[in-house]
């Protein structure tokens, strides 16, 4: 797992780094595919001045997946308040990315879908049933008589 970390107008400190490491692994619990080295994970913070003091920091977390690309954002006073919301709002999307690419979701998405197996290879003399078939003449309608 590869995680980048970006900071404009503010600093996080040690503490808030090793806790920010620490919600950001716990998303590699819920899926596997985050472990390896083919995904990646980028955290942005930035600090903007604006007239609600309760959305100063914005934090965007974008995970890059194989064929999947999550991206959440969350505006709050604090960064890692601002992560905290970013992470339940990945759980889920990681939750059903994880299902549809188990066995298990597999079978969920094809289940509900109708599809039936091919029948048995059946031996027929193709060109003899044909033959044999015969379309039922359509029963003539007796004329309109008006009264």
């Amino acid at each position: 797992m590869n995680i980048q970390h970006f900071e404009k107008g503010l600093h996080y400190s040690d503490r808030d780094l090793v806790l920010l490491a620490k919600k950001i692994g716990r998303l590699a619990t819920y899926c596997d595919t985050l472990k390896d080295e083919a995904s990646s994970i980028r955290v942005e913070a930035e600090r903007r001045p604006t007239k609600k003091d309760r959305d100063q920091v914005k934090v965007m977390i974008t995970v890059d997946l194989p064929k999947k690309r999550f991206r959440v954002e969350s505006r709050r006073k604090s960064p890692i308040d601002a992560i905290d919301r970013c992470i339940e709002k990945l759980e889920p999307q990681i939750k059903k990315y994880k299902e549809l690419r188990t066995g298990r979701g597999k079978a969920a998405k094809y289940a509900h879908t109708g599809k039936r197996k091919k029948p048995e290879n059946l031996d027929v003399d193709l060109p003899q049933a044909l033959a044999d078939f015969e379309v039922p003449a359509r029963p003539r309608r007796s004329p309109r008589t008006s009264r």
